[in-house]
């Protein structure tokens, strides 16, 4: 699989205290920004699924486009318009909260409540099309998660924003995405603290266990090999 990931770098101005706070700041908020790009092939009866840690009550849009192999100009050519994509979305407790059919090219959108991985799987209809029988795609898919989602020409052309307030609104998204991140590791960190407690309470009550099985062996057998003394009169 190849990926075609896009960074995008903020230089801000160099300078010393406060600038060096707003420096930080505006690095914080660039790693804030989800969102990855790639391509992959799947055959007609294939299926791939993607894994995504996604905090909750958090918009993740996908924009995908298909190829369909051309054995005779051996390329990639775009996708009849019959072909599409179904995709399907579970969330980390195995529900469904996003099945649809779409086109050869499209957008799902989807908005995560429970916190965790979810994971987002994409195959053909190409069962309906003899065309694509036995053949290969190509699917370009784009995964955009949080307030990176958004489309900031068109909240300002609706809203009649100003540039200054429409950076100020992306500014306050950002912090509002990066608390719910770190809602999310904080949520991360107490499943993970509570999985080692009862890991470590469970080896406990397995070591009491084995001691007391232990225990109980010893016992059985000073009471065996007193009873067979006994009986041979030795004792």
């Amino acid at each position: 699989m190849a990926a075609e990931q896009g960074v995008r770098v903020v230089r801000p101005r160099m300078g010393t205290g406060l600038g060096t706070v707003i420096r930080a700041f505006v690095l914080l908020l660039c790693f804030a920004a989800r969102g990855g790009a790639l391509y992959f092939h799947i055959g007609e009866t294939e299926k791939k699924c993607f894994i995504e840690e996604i905090p909750d009550e958090t918009m993740v849009i996908g924009n995908y486009r298909t190829q369909l192999y051309d054995k005779q100009r051996e390329e990639y050519q775009p996708a009849t318009p019959g072909l599409g994509m179904f995709v399907e979305v579970k969330d980390p407790e195995d529900k469904v909260i996003l099945a649809r059919q779409y086109g050869s090219e499209g957008r799902f959108t989807f908005t995560s409540h429970t916190p965790g991985e979810h994971q987002i799987c994409l195959h053909s209809n190409s069962t309906k099309f003899s065309l694509f029988a036995g053949g290969m795609l190509r699917v370009h898919l784009d995964i955009q998660v949080g307030e990176h989602a958004n489309d900031y020409a068109e909240i300002a052309a609706k809203d009649k924003l100003s540039e200054l307030q429409l950076r100020v609104r992306q500014l306050v998204e950002q912090v509002e995405q990066i608390q719910k991140e770190q809602n999310y590791q904080r949520w991360r960190e107490e499943r993970f603290r509570q999985t080692s407690e009862s890991t470590n309470q469970r080896v406990l009550w397995w070591s009491i266990l084995q001691t007391l099985i232990l225990v109980a062996i010893g016992v059985w057998q000073m009471r065996h090999l007193k009873s067979f003394f006994e009986a041979k009169k030795l004792v």
